[in-house]
């Protein structure tokens, strides 16, 4: 094995480094274990990474020494003894390599954290530096690209045999751990998120927990499930009919498909994700819906299921070549049921590549027959 850093880690952290330039401190103490993972390849947890101008140290505990080096060849390890907190080592490590201000991760340090670093750094000026790393993440490169590929396809395979094999006294809660059993089959992790399954009336509720309630209680349900490859995550919504559709329902369902085809027609580098928001938020209002219609249109997903950036009517900024977002339009009405329509899309140099294929004419959604 190499003992070299790779030369992924070491393309993202000097992309770091000028951010950190720029934000005028010298070091960044990266504290939010996923962007420790992204710029490190470290898969654990407990363990925080120091980005000085010269060098990145990652500090952790003897419980994962081997993990690292087998990881993350070539990074310097602190490996703090048993009794040493690690904002102790922190502290030691950052007096050692002369650091001067120290930026950490506002939007995800505590406020009961950063106290006790500030008892500990002494002289060293603390600077809040929020979503740096997170910044760097939006825009995914090809092999992050192609762990979500695999993220998707899980999802999809594990859904198909989900599909097939549907009966009518199986309960939400019950299509739910079948999901995570089949993901967990074809190679995945395990689902990216805890799958919404609603029967009936339930699919009106945007975060539905999965319950008791029995597919042959309604002629519909709603699935919004993800497979977790390798810490990339896909993000998938279907509404599937067990049985005649309402005519309120397949009217919804109509609108909402729309609405989803119009954003995704206006995805391409450049585009203003508040001008792909108001494409499906239109068609919804122009039904009459726009009242039951009230998230935002999508999000980005990747080593975490929803992060930066976020598509909704203020989001002013331009879609960028590399990102991977969703696109999730949904009208729900109480007491009745809702539709969700959702697919995880690529920006491409010249537009756009839905990465998820589940079949979502109104017609394909039929169980059965």
């Amino acid at each position: 094995m190499s003992t070299d850093m790779s030369a992924k880690s070491k393309s993202r952290l000097n992309k770091l480094r000028r951010q950190i330039k720029q934000e005028g401190f010298d070091s960044l103490l990266v504290t939010n274990f996923k962007n420790v993972t992204y710029l490190t390849g470290f898969t654990g947890d407990d363990s925080y990474l120091l980005v000085t101008p010269k060098t990145e140290i990652l500090l952790s505990d003897p419980r994962y020494t081997t993990q690292l080096e087998e990881e993350c060849p070539g990074i310097t390890l602190e490996i703090r003894p048993p009794g040493t907190s690690i904002l102790e080592s922190v502290a030691k490590t950052a007096k050692k390599a002369k650091v001067k201000s120290l930026g950490f991760e506002a939007n995800t340090m505590t406020v009961g954290t950063h106290l006790a670093l500030a008892e500990r750094v002494g002289n060293i000026a603390l600077v809040s530096a929020g979503g740096l790393v997170e910044n760097l993440r939006e825009i995914k490169d090809k092999d992050e690209i192609g762990l979500i590929r695999e993220a998707v396809s899980m999802a999809e395979k594990a859904f198909s045999v989900l599909k097939a094999s549907l009966l009518p006294q199986q309960t939400e809660r019950e299509i739910a751990a079948n999901l995570e059993h089949e993901i967990r089959k074809y190679g995945g992790r395990g689902c990216s998120f805890p799958p919404i399954v609603a029967v009936g009336p339930r699919a009106a509720l945007p975060h539905a927990t999965p319950a008791e309630g029995r597919i042959e209680e309604a002629p519909f349900l709603l699935v919004d499930w993800g497979a977790d490859y390798q810490g990339y995550k896909s993000d998938i919504t279907r509404v599937l009919f067990t049985g005649k559709a309402p005519a309120k329902m397949k009217k919804i369902y109509q609108v909402v498909l729309k609405a989803q085809l119009a954003a995704i027609e206006k995805i391409k580098p450049g585009a203003k994700m508040s001008d792909v928001d108001h494409a499906a938020r239109s068609v919804i209002a122009k039904a009459g819906f726009d009242k039951y219609f009230g998230h935002g249109l999508g999000h980005g997903v990747g080593l975490d299921i929803h992060e930066s950036p976020r598509l909704n009517a203020l989001s002013d900024r331009p879609l960028e070549a590399g990102m991977v977002i969703t696109i999730e339009p949904g009208i729900y009405l109480p007491g009745f049921g809702g539709v969700r329509i959702e697919d995880d899309v690529l920006v491409t140099r010249d537009g756009h590549e839905v990465l998820s294929g589940v079949p979502k004419e109104f017609e394909e959604t039929q169980v059965g027959g």
